[in-house]
């Protein structure tokens, strides 16, 4: 269940940080409501993944892999730049998070 929690973390914030580039710098009032609605909840659901998960694990799980999806959503939504060092990078956080579940102990 701690994974789910993490993995829910992941998505609100990364709804949250969507919400804070669609708010315009607090322009527009339904984005920037948003925003603290989601990184609340992102904040209480990793506060509950961080009970049964490593906080090392933890944290790097959901600020790499919401730092990766965020990119994404860069790229895809808001037409972001897109080239062959951001692609690399992208893989090499993905790498990192492996590495770190690979040296997790066995439960």
């Amino acid at each position: 269940m701690s994974w789910f929690y993490l993995l829910a973390a992941i998505l609100l914030e990364v709804c949250g940080t969507t919400c804070m580039k669609l708010s315009q710098g607090f322009t527009r009032l339904v984005p920037s409501v948003l925003l603290f609605v989601f990184y609340g909840l992102a904040f209480a659901a990793v506060t509950l993944a961080v009970k049964r998960i490593e906080i090392s694990t933890a944290y790097a799980v959901w600020s790499g892999l919401g730092t990766a999806l965020i990119a994404v959503v860069g790229i895809l939504w808001f037409k972001e730049s897109f080239g062959i060092v951001k692609a690399a990078s992208l893989v090499l956080i993905i790498v990192g998070l492996l590495g770190l579940n690979l040296s997790l102990p066995a439960h």
